[in-house]
């Protein structure tokens, strides 16, 4: 199986596209499950945030795959195929592996370096888990691009600035020290702005939501006052700072709305959910500051020599998984021939006690150690060769050319494959449940 990715960014498409395909949980399940039910798929993942919809698969067959994922998002996002597909990126086997490892580590952010990221990750593995649409494959490749995020983060000052989506569009509205400010929605992104404006010296946060039960979870956790969505107009009046973020898929603050709350005097409004929250226009608002995910892309949180040194960090972790992986390929080959080397041997024995009933119990078993031993110090040389070589650019083809010396059967080999000890299948611990990143 081979590593696939479909998917679109910031990177890739504009603000009005990307609200046109975001994903909230139930779509992405929808996706995820939809993707792994395909002929050509044998597992599949969705990592799904603010500013990104990507699909991670395994494939046996690269068109077919690409194909099947193109189809599907379109489906699942309503967007025609044709809009879809000038906007998406593919990447396929080592370009899959890089990809991921860059969003892992914040290269591909819309913030360069933000470590929110590598929870959103955590928790599309999991997720991946729990609907069983990740196996071993994607597994292995999603730990291991948590452990690279972690390397990266603890090897070099990538996120020493502790810059997220939230903390620069607070300083793209002017800052919030003092400031009344008003959060619309309670999720994750919510959790994290309530946070900052409380920790950083806001005069006061209230928290609004269409669900006031969960405005008043999490002012119960963080701080702060909940007030039902419907008080929101009232609350715009008293507040010179807005934070919207929910996961709506419409216009939350209309330009009428803000307009009648402000009457001129100076607002900042920060909109991070996708889709948007705020209307457009309330940008022509004399004294309103608009500030969206858009106007925040490319912004870098970690010096020029950090993501330098994060980019060596990412080539040369995708080379050593890379390696591994063609390691592995390689093992079940020298497998199959030791298993095909000893059934012959015990075959040949069986004929000599046939031939040679006369033969003590001593006798047949040196007999058969003599052969056992003589088989091995055979085999023991190319096996181990072939071991060695696996982890080269050219392992695979030392793979091939011992089949075909050996003339070993390609189902025996593809059985080896098939058994998968339980670690390659655990999952990450309880603490990798923890949300977060991107995603608004």
């Amino acid at each position: 199986m081979s590593y696939l990715v479909v998917g679109i960014s910031h990177r890739s498409a504009d603000i009005n596209v990307l609200e046109r395909v975001a994903l909230d949980a139930d779509a992405a399940t929808k996706l995820a499950l939809a993707v792994k039910h395909t002929p050509a798929v044998a597992e599949s993942a969705v990592l799904a945030t603010c500013n990104r919809t990507e699909v991670y698969a395994t494939v046996d067959r690269f068109h077919a795959g690409m194909d099947e994922v193109t189809a599907i998002l379109s489906d699942v996002t309503g967007v025609p195929l044709l809009d879809l597909a000038e906007h998406l990126y593919v990447h396929f086997e080592e370009g899959s592996v890089a990809h991921l490892f860059q969003v892992a580590v914040g290269l591909d952010s819309m913030i360069v370096g933000e470590s929110q990221i590598l929870g959103q990750v955590k928790e599309t593995l999991r997720v991946g888990q729990d609907l069983e649409t990740v196996g071993t494959d994607l597994n292995a490749l999603l730990q291991h691009a948590l452990r690279v995020g972690k390397r990266a983060r603890t090897e070099t000052g990538i996120d020493s600035a502790g810059r997220s989506v939230v903390s620069a569009g607070l300083e793209a509205v002017g800052g919030f020290e003092g400031r009344r400010a008003l959060v619309v929605g309670a999720g994750s992104m919510a959790s994290l702005a309530a946070q900052t404006l409380l920790n950083g010296g806001a005069k006061s946060v209230t928290i609004a939501n269409r669900n006031y039960d969960r405005a008043v979870a999490l002012t119960d956790r963080i701080g702060g006052t909940a007030i039902p969505l419907a008080d929101v107009p009232d609350a715009l009046r008293e507040a010179d700072l807005i934070v919207s973020c929910t996961g709506a898929r419409g216009v939350v603050l209309t330009e009428e709305m803000i307009r009648n709350a402000t009457d001129g005097r100076p607002l900042g409004v920060l909109d991070v959910a996708l889709p948007r929250d705020v209307a457009p226009e309330a940008a022509r608002i004399p004294g309103v500051t608009l500030v969206t995910l858009a106007d925040l892309a490319g912004t870098a949180g970690g010096s020029e020599a950090d993501i330098d040194e994060v980019r060596r960090i990412v080539g040369e972790e995708t080379g050593a998984f890379e390696a591994t992986r063609r390691a592995a390929s390689v093992a079940p080959t020298v497998v199959a021939l030791r298993t095909m080397a000893t059934e012959l041997v015990d075959s040949e024995l069986a004929r000599l006690d046939r031939r040679l009933p006369g033969l003590d119990e001593q006798q047949r078993h040196e007999v058969g150690r003599t052969i056992r031993r003589v088989v091995d110090k055979l085999l023991h040389n190319p096996t181990v060769r072939v071991k060695e070589l696996g982890g080269d650019p050219g392992g695979p083809t030392y793979a091939d050319a011992l089949r075909e010396l050996f003339a070993l059967d390609q189902a025996t080999v593809d059985a080896v494959t098939a058994v998968k000890s339980p670690e390659e299948t655990s999952k990450t611990p309880a603490d990798a449940r923890h949300g977060g990143g991107e995603q608004a």
